[in-house]
């Protein structure tokens, strides 16, 4: 191993390779890659870009599914030692083009599977080289792979060199981009290094879309310990158990609103997951009923709760299940979501960014801290600065138990978990007020079951439900679109005179009935 690159995220796939040569490092439906071969692959596809390109780009995109070349791409992109930002075909144009513009995209790389997401790119003005592996010589913009360029080796990258780009819900009604450096991953990946015991014979699921941070943790986990990653497709979710006896899983990580889904389709009995060595659940709260059913399918397993904004560098305090332990310091049947990382400094402060003993807003500084958003803009009232220490506002409201062990209360603002997706309601709240005969709109969350759906409420013309849903899908993510839509002739005000969001959840409550 090239001891200059051990800060690169690369170097994690490096490690897999002198450890697991041979080994499978990706496996995607009926389609694998050993280590060697996604090595070679990635090293032709990042050699044939940077060849393609007239300059060295600033940074370049990944529009990829799951599949084979959704890795390489990923792989390809680090070893040419720019930027990474990784997109989701799914994503409309309008937002995905915000991204773009955003990071500074100067090319891409496309799967096969993102042929048609490219299309729709170019189709709206969007006229980047883009490699992509196959024949698409109609397409002048196209760079095919040729082995003839493959590099000789990954290129060097410096600590502070920005390593990929991910993109958060915005309350200015586009995203905002938060760039993670080398050395903010080299710090994460060191700690976990020395707390889980992660080995060539594991077998790495590979839940979550590519554009989201926890992604970033199952695929350089896996391949930092030469073991393989499995892209777990929706249909797994209808049999877990067979999927994970099949796949040989022995590493699972999801959001907690999986469990849900499993114990609804009868996955959850008891020894159903025994193959698991660990559990991680991230992304939404943890309720104490959903780990003890995971922890009985999966009795072999250790099982943690992770949590992390992105700007802190996928994840920044881990909670390890105790039967005794967890529930003698749970507070309103959610699990603790436990300590902070090493060489990190946390405070709990109130409204006016005060500290407060016991309970108030968490705020942490230190190396898993990134330095910003990309628009200096989007800055304003998320950091603090006490006693010369940078520290990030979550916007969390915590209290601190025994152990130093953290509570999760809820969110200080209007940014909601739907399915594991954080979602900003001032976002849905400015598209909503964009759509034709819409007046004003606002968006808020309503309890269903055991997850949450949005409303949307709106005033002006009695628009269609299914004429506004169209409307949003123009510049939102498919999983932040409300589920409904009703109008209103005014909002109920509190007693300040602002919109009064509980007393729209309670109306949506009555109008919606057993709908929801």
């Amino acid at each position: 191993m090239d001891q200059t690159s051990a800060h690169a995220l690369y170097d994690r796939f490096l490690r897999g390779l002198a450890r697991s040569p041979h080994g499978v490092a990706i496996r995607a439906g009926d389609h694998s890659l050993t280590y060697t071969e996604l090595y070679e692959r990635a090293l032709t596809w990042a050699g044939s870009l940077l060849a393609g390109l007239p300059e060295r780009p600033a940074a370049v995109g990944v529009l990829a599914a799951k599949g084979i070349d959704a890795y390489t791409g990923i792989l390809a992109c680090l070893f040419t030692g720019v930027t990474m930002v990784p997109l989701q075909p799914a994503f409309p144009v309008l937002r995905t083009r915000q991204m773009l513009e955003a990071a500074g995209v100067q090319a891409l790389i496309v799967d096969g599977e993102a042929a048609t997401a490219l299309a729709r790119l170019r189709a709206h003005g969007v006229e980047l080289p883009a490699l992509l592996d196959g024949d698409r010589s109609g397409d002048g913009q196209v760079i095919a792979p040729d082995p003839a360029l493959r590099l000789p080796r990954p290129c060097a990258v410096a600590p502070d060199d920005v390593a990929y780009v991910l993109f958060t819900s915005g309350s200015t009604g586009r995203p905002k981009g938060v760039p993670v450096t080398q050395a903010n991953g080299a710090h994460y990946f060191g700690l976990l290094d020395s707390r889980y015991d992660f080995g060539p014979d594991d077998v790495f699921s590979q839940n979550f879309d590519l554009n989201f941070d926890c992604a970033v943790f199952d695929v350089f986990c896996a391949w930092g310990a030469g073991a393989t990653l499995v892209a777990v497709p929706a249909s797994a979710y209808l049999n877990l158990p067979e999927f994970v006896a099949e796949q040989g899983i022995t590493v699972w990580f999801s959001t907690p609103s999986v469990i849900s889904l499993v114990r609804r389709t009868g996955g959850l009995g008891d020894g159903e997951l025994p193959s698991l060595r660990w559990s991680f659940f991230a992304g939404e709260a943890v309720k104490i009923r959903d780990v003890e059913d995971w922890q009985r399918a999966a009795a072999k397993s250790s099982v943690e709760n992770l949590y992390g904004p992105t700007e802190l560098t996928i994840t920044i305090t881990h909670h390890r299940w105790s039967p005794e332990e967890s529930l003698r310091i749970a507070t309103a049947g959610v699990v603790p979501i436990g300590q902070v990382h090493p060489g990190h400094e946390w405070l709990v402060v109130d409204e006016s960014g005060e500290p407060r003993t016991e309970e108030g807003e968490l705020c942490i500084a230190g190396p898993q801290l990134t330095a910003g958003y990309l628009d200096p803009a989007d800055d304003a009232d998320r950091f603090l600065v006490r006693k010369g220490l940078r520290y990030y506002r979550t916007g969390d409201r915590v209290r601190q138990a025994e152990g130093g062990q953290l509570l999760y209360l809820g969110r200080l603002d209007q940014q909601v978990q739907v399915r594991g997706v954080r979602v900003e309601l001032a976002e849905i709240d400015e598209a909503l007020r964009g759509c034709p005969g819409v007046e004003d709109g606002v968006a808020v969350p309503v309890r269903s079951g055991e997850s949450v759906e949005l409303v949307a409420f709106h005033t002006g013309e009695a628009v269609p439900a299914v004429t506004l849903a169209r409307e949003l899908s123009r510049s939102l993510p498919r999983a932040v679109i409300p589920r409904h839509f009703l109008h209103t002739a005014e909002f109920p005000l509190n007693p300040n005179r602002k919109i009064d969001r509980r007393a729209l959840i309670r109306l949506a409550e009555e109008r919606l009935g057993g709908v929801l």
